[in-house]
């Protein structure tokens, strides 16, 4: 049952952000701060200590992973009664500078009436999974793509995917390659490691990250393929690691991506509220979803991909994700940190 009127909690902020901590970043970083002013009104922020700067488009990226948040919170707010207004703050993210929180957005909660529809919405969020597992070699049913192509429309995005065998085949391989590419440079492999979990336990104690479990790949050898990166070219070793990450790579029969207006902060942040209600829809019809979000960022593998599917990045738009889509086994379940380690109390976040 929902709380209403006088039932209501004295703030609503804790439970949401409970709820909203389940929200999808780039490499599980977490890097959104809330902080409530008041019952109703908050401020988010983005942890600069926390964002991806080293990669191509990695700031940018901070402002889609912002828009990714806002759009969950708007979810889970509607399951218990309210819509959330914004006030936005577009000001470009200063990763080099003093302030460590960059403020996104200012955002109030107005009482409104809860359905059924947002809760099953609500749920449809906190069940979301990024799934790195094998894929059963299905497709996508186009009724299924027709309702992801309508939301993407509705933010001005274009969603298109590609069942072709020689450009999926093509475009996988890209995104292999993009890992190896990656590695060689110094200031992404040493983001990279940051976030790595190589151990369960290890995984439990940050509450965030890429573990090993999520990857499919085990501890140690997560750790010496990663600790090791010279030895990805050598003949033996090299081919091993390929292997052992193309496994995951199995059943994959279709690729999507969503192309659209991203030339600057308001851009970034209206693509990531596409993003994560296209994956909320297909999550609610069964589809599995892995973004091989590399190959957006890296910029040899961004021109590989856009020649490979036909893209026409021209007058601010551009190809700027990219994903497997299919249906696989249930993932391993990445870990969180808990709701008080996004949460700050009023007057701390300049």
């Amino acid at each position: 049952m929902e709380p209403r009127g006088s039932d209501r909690p004295t703030t609503p902020w804790p439970e949401l952000i409970e709820q909203a901590r389940h929200y999808p970043s780039p490499h599980n970083s977490q890097p959104i701060v809330v902080q409530p002013t008041s019952a109703t009104t908050a401020t988010v922020w983005y942890d600069l200590d926390r964002g991806l700067p080293a990669e191509s488009f990695g700031i940018p990226f901070a402002h889609v992973c912002g828009g990714v948040f806002l759009a969950g919170l708007a979810i889970v707010a509607r399951a218990q009664g309210f819509v959330v207004r914004e006030a936005l703050d577009l000001a470009p993210m200063d990763f080099g500078g003093d302030a460590r929180l960059h403020r996104l957005a200012e955002v109030v909660l107005e009482p409104r009436e809860a359905t059924d529809a947002d809760r099953a919405d609500r749920d449809a969020f906190l069940a979301r999974q990024t799934s790195r597992r094998p894929y059963d070699a299905t497709t996508v049913d186009e009724e299924v793509l027709a309702g992801a192509r309508a939301i993407a429309a509705s933010h001005g995005h274009l969603l298109r995917s590609t069942t072709d065998a020689a450009t999926v085949d093509d475009v996988v391989r890209i995104n292999q390659e993009t890992l190896f590419d990656d590695l060689q440079d110094d200031d992404v492999h040493a983001e990279i490691m940051t976030w790595l979990r190589f151990s369960a336990k290890q995984a439990a104690e940050t509450g965030d990250g890429l573990s090993a479990e999520t990857m499919l790949m085990p501890g140690p050898v997560l750790r010496f393929a990663m600790g090791h990166r010279r030895l990805w070219t050598a003949p033996v070793v090299g081919d091993a690691v390929r292997r052992v990450y193309l496994g995951t790579m199995k059943g994959v029969r279709q690729l999507a991506w969503l192309e659209g207006p991203f030339a600057g902060p308001a851009d970034h942040v209206e693509a990531g509220r596409a993003f994560l209600e296209v994956w909320l829809e297909l999550s609610r019809h069964g589809v599995a979803l892995h973004p091989f979000g590399t190959v957006i960022t890296n910029p040899r593998s961004h021109a590989a991909f856009v020649r490979a599917v036909d893209v026409d990045e021209q007058d601010g738009r551009m190809a700027w994700m990219l994903f497997r889509l299919g249906r696989s086994a249930p993932p391993p379940v990445a870990r969180r940190r808990p709701a008080a380690a996004m949460t700050i109390g009023a007057g701390e976040g300049r």
